[in-house]
């Protein structure tokens, strides 16, 4: 039985992604076979510690264990409370370590100053609920979106948080920067660019590369990079321990600096090298003796495309200095050797590829919104007879208006615009999102950009037909995505 580690969403809800390439930890359960469930607890590394019946006791001791942590995407204070019988010490020691947490065995989270609790799998042997603190009121609309949008979870809003109604503020949380492309003479030393006057020319993006043999981190942003896909230090994978043969054999050695090169030149670089902040996110080129050693089974299988990553999205190799992930999880220029070597590392390792054929894809609430089917819109969601564009959820960055079938928009270059769009409209990231009925379809006020289309007014709407609204909080959180008669 394969088990996901709770992942609970909230605010910038995009936990699984916190690289170009990075491992979900609902998948770390393939790498060696052994999960725990509710019919082996207390088999793998400790008894079953857990077993509560309540949630939050202010922190009082209780029957279950609790993890307090700094939110990687929020930076602010929660807490998990570990309420299902099934999960045992090691796993929540697990758990807690891979949010950099700090464990207490035995006691709840505090109940001081809490916006509310998203309690994910209740019911169930691996229930878990998550404590959000903090005292400003402005942010509750997006944590309840975050917890049940995203985490399908159940929000329980304590007193600050009841009643909160639409509007919600702009926040302070990151937001997602657009990619531009740049384009700079070399650096000092390193032979001419391929585009005019010599110059590289690079996209600002994470699912991005730079000219094969020069390195992203010269060549890019890895700021804006962060700002793309949330990032955190999470631990590599423990490997063996034991020293790697293969690096005597002067073929293997070649290959492995050829990939290794392939990453240098990539957006994955700022997450899975020194050059991240806080410490690599699941992998490292920068691990000592094989670098593969710190990668997860899964992490691999993304390389040998066992597992989709669709919903990461790609640029055309033609635009992206001839890197290829359409064709291989990571960006090369020769995708079928990238994926040969993976599929070796993989056999090496004895795994085979019907072993991923149930992986969920990589994504996790990206995949999901790709996948999404929405429903009717209620509560007056939808433009109105006199163009009024009306939505619930809070203030937003991106509104689309689509036709009724179209494709869901989720993140760039290839998967934010789809067919059917007819109008969208985007506020820039150092401007100020914008409120349900402040905007009219077709029309665009100062401090936003129509893009698409990009010259012309958009299509008129026909009465009695049927459209679909897409309005987002910033790139990957919806808030709104309903059908509507107009």
């Amino acid at each position: 039985m394969l088990r996901a580690t709770p992942c609970v969403l909230t605010l910038a809800t995009l936990c699984t992604l916190s690289a170009c390439i990075a491992e979900d930890s609902a998948l770390d359960s393939l790498d060696d076979g052994s999960t725990s469930s509710s019919t082996d607890a207390g088999t793998d590394g400790g008894e079953s510690s857990t077993g509560g019946e309540d949630p939050t006791t202010g922190g009082e001791a209780a029957d279950h264990d609790s993890c307090d942590y700094t939110s990687p995407f929020t930076s602010g204070a929660e807490c998990r409370n570990y309420l299902g019988a099934g999960w045992t010490t090691a796993e929540v020691t697990a758990d807690c370590d891979g949010v950099s947490g700090e464990l207490s065995i035995g006691q709840a989270c505090a109940s001081e100053d809490v916006l509310g609790r998203c309690t994910i799998d209740a019911g169930t042997d691996f229930e878990v609920d998550t404590v959000i603190y903090g005292t400003d009121a402005a942010s509750c609309e997006l944590q309840a979106a975050g917890c049940e949008t995203f985490g399908g979870g159940a929000w329980q809003p304590e007193p600050i948080c009841e009643g909160s109604g639409g509007g919600g503020g702009g926040g302070d949380e990151d937001v997602f920067i657009q990619p531009t492309r740049e384009c700079v003479d070399p650096i000092e030393g390193e032979p001419p660019g391929q585009s005019e006057d010599g110059q590289v020319c690079t996209w600002q993006a994470i699912a991005a590369s730079t000219e094969a043999g020069r390195r992203f981190v010269d060549y890019g942003s890895c700021e804006v990079i962060r700002s793309q896909r949330p990032y955190y230090a999470t631990p590599p994978a423990p490997g063996s321990g034991q020293p790697d043969p293969r690096l005597d054999d002067p073929a293997y050695l070649a290959e492995l600096d050829w990939v290794r090169a392939q990453v240098e030149a990539s957006a994955c670089v700022c997450c899975h090298s020194d050059a991240a902040p806080q410490g690599a996110s699941n992998w490292t080129i920068d691990a000592e003796g094989n670098w593969m050693d710190s990668f997860y089974d899964s992490g691999l299988a993304l390389g040998a495309n066992w597992i989709n990553s669709v919903s990461f999205g790609a640029y055309d190799p033609a635009d992206n200095n001839g890197f290829n992930r359409i064709d291989s999880g990571v960006p090369s220029t020769d995708p079928e050797r990238m994926v040969a070597f993976f599929v070796a590392e993989l056999e090496h390792r004895g795994r085979s590829e019907a072993e991923f054929a149930d992986a969920e894809p990589f994504g996790g609430p990206l995949y999901d919104q790709l996948v999404y089917e929405p429903s009717a819109c209620e509560n007056g969601e939808g433009v109105k007879p006199d163009g009024t564009v009306a939505w619930t959820g809070g203030a937003a960055r991106y509104v689309y208006v689509l036709e009724a079938g179209s494709d869901n928009p989720t993140v760039p270059p290839n998967l934010d615009l789809p067919d059917g769009t007819l109008w969208r409209i985007d506020v820039p990231a150092d401007g100020d999102p914008i409120s349900s009925g402040e905007l009219s379809y077709g029309a665009v006020t100062a401090g936003m950009s129509q893009r698409f289309p990009i010259d012309d007014a958009p299509a008129g709407l026909v009465p009695g037909s049927e459209y679909y609204l897409y309005v987002t909080r910033d790139v990957g959180i919806p808030i709104t995505r309903c059908l509507f008669e107009y």
